[in-house]
């Protein structure tokens, strides 16, 4: 997959693709939906099937200091639209250049000028240009009037409702991983680089894989079940164990953090890549009496999370 950052300056090459449009925040199934009915469209036409995304997200751009939100990084989008067959990622600046731009600029200054679309496939509720001004019906006349093809995909449905990046949100929120595996279509990842921790972890033998969560929607806080993938260096490959979402109330008030146990691991990871899959909640955080409880009860989630995912 080639990713293009700027509609100025496009090769022929990424030049005529067709593409789905939207912020595919966490890639879910109500996405793949999207980029699929792309996929036949740009294989009936011969030409690269691409996403067209923005970075920040828009919503980012508008409301820098709320609180985070995303379900997933940039860089584990792009993972996640490789692995989908996505051959072009268009991943725009979204800046005060971009979010100026009247809905028919758009069309004419990004789609066709910029990156020579050849058809674009949008969800039914897409809005765009300066103000979400445009509608659905403003792409179709415009992609008439300028020669681009306009696919409006219907809403994805699951059996509790719409799949929405907010329904997804709202299951992590209440602590409900399976539903938003749901809706996702995979486990919802947390990726990042391995960082330093205070090694409390290893002294009580649980040494831990220590990942930071700025930027990201936070889960609701406490342990975890857990699929390991190790994305890069000499321990690449996926593994299973117990992860802590939280502040470490035992040892104070601390920034919320992922610390991670993987079963029958020895190796060092500092500053690899990992990706961790939330399976099930076990239980909320907890401040015990003394080291000796939190060692039991650790002991105890981790016999209970290697049976979960035994089963998987």
């Amino acid at each position: 997959m080639r990713i293009i950052r700027d509609y100025s300056f496009v090769t022929e090459e990424d030049r005529g693709a067709a593409a789905a449009i939207g912020n595919f925040d966490g890639v879910h199934l109500g996405h793949q939906s999207v980029i699929d009915l792309t996929r036949a469209i740009a294989a009936d036409s011969g030409v690269p099937l691409g996403v067209m995304s923005f970075e920040p997200h828009p919503r980012q751009f508008f409301a820098p200091k709320a609180p985070a939100f995303r379900l997933m990084s940039p860089e584990a989008r792009a993972h996640r639209l490789d692995k989908l067959g996505v051959e072009r990622l268009y991943e725009l600046p979204f800046n005060a250049t971009l979010s100026a731009l009247t809905p028919e600029e758009f069309a004419s200054k990004v789609i066709v000028d910029g990156l020579g679309l050849t058809h674009v496939v949008v969800g039914a509720d897409f809005c765009f240009g300066k103000g979400r001004a445009g509608s659905v019906e403003d792409l179709k006349r415009f992609g008439a009037d300028m020669g681009f093809g306009v696919t409006v995909a219907e809403l994805l449905h699951g059996h509790k409702g719409e799949v929405s990046s907010t329904a997804i949100r709202d299951a992590l929120t209440d602590g409900r991983p399976r539903d938003a595996q749901a809706m996702l279509g995979h486990w919802h990842r947390m990726d990042g680089e391995v960082i330093g921790g205070d090694q409390r972890g290893r002294e009580l033998g649980y040494p831990t894989a220590n990942m930071s969560i700025d930027g990201l929607h936070r889960p609701k806080l406490g342990v975890y079940a857990v699929l390991i993938d190790v994305l890069d260096g000499p321990h690449a490959g996926s593994y299973h164990g117990a992860a802590s979402l939280g502040v470490r109330p035992m040892f104070g008030e601390n920034k919320p953090n992922l610390e991670t146990f993987i079963f029958d691991f020895s190796g060092d990871l500092y500053g690899a890549q990992i990706s961790v899959g939330l399976v099930d909640y076990l239980r909320p955080e907890e401040k015990f009496d003394s080291l000796e409880a939190l060692i039991a009860q650790m002991d105890a989630d981790c016999a209970k999370a290697r049976d979960i995912l035994a089963a998987l």
